[in-house]
């Protein structure tokens, strides 16, 4: 099964019937994974989708807000110290701090 394919079922199972552009959206998901943090992907995507529903799904009006996010994503501040350790485990480093105290 391919990506096309579980968009179709997927949009069946949830009773949705939009044209979707798959590209945009993975743009936008991998500006928000890798200049915010890997957890603001499938936030950021699910925003995206509230938003344009709320503007009836307009293709046009969706492109413009996806283009907002990607914006604020790529503008997004991160200090060098949450660069250096945003992909760190927070168990381990809880276990790690355990063992050092």
């Amino acid at each position: 099964m391919n990506l096309h394919d579980w968009i179709d079922e997927l949009s069946d199972a949830l009773d949705v019937d939009v044209d979707l552009d798959e590209a945009l959206i993975l743009d936008l998901a991998r500006d928000a994974a890798h200049n915010v943090a890997r957890p603001a992907a499938p936030i950021t995507t699910f925003l995206l989708g509230y938003a344009a529903a709320r503007h009836d799904a307009d293709p046009d009006q969706t492109e413009r807000l996806a283009a907002v996010a990607a914006d604020l994503a790529q503008r997004w501040d991160k200090s060098a110290d949450a660069i250096a350790h945003e992909d760190d485990d927070p168990e381990v480093e809880e276990e790690l701090e355990a063992l050092e105290a």
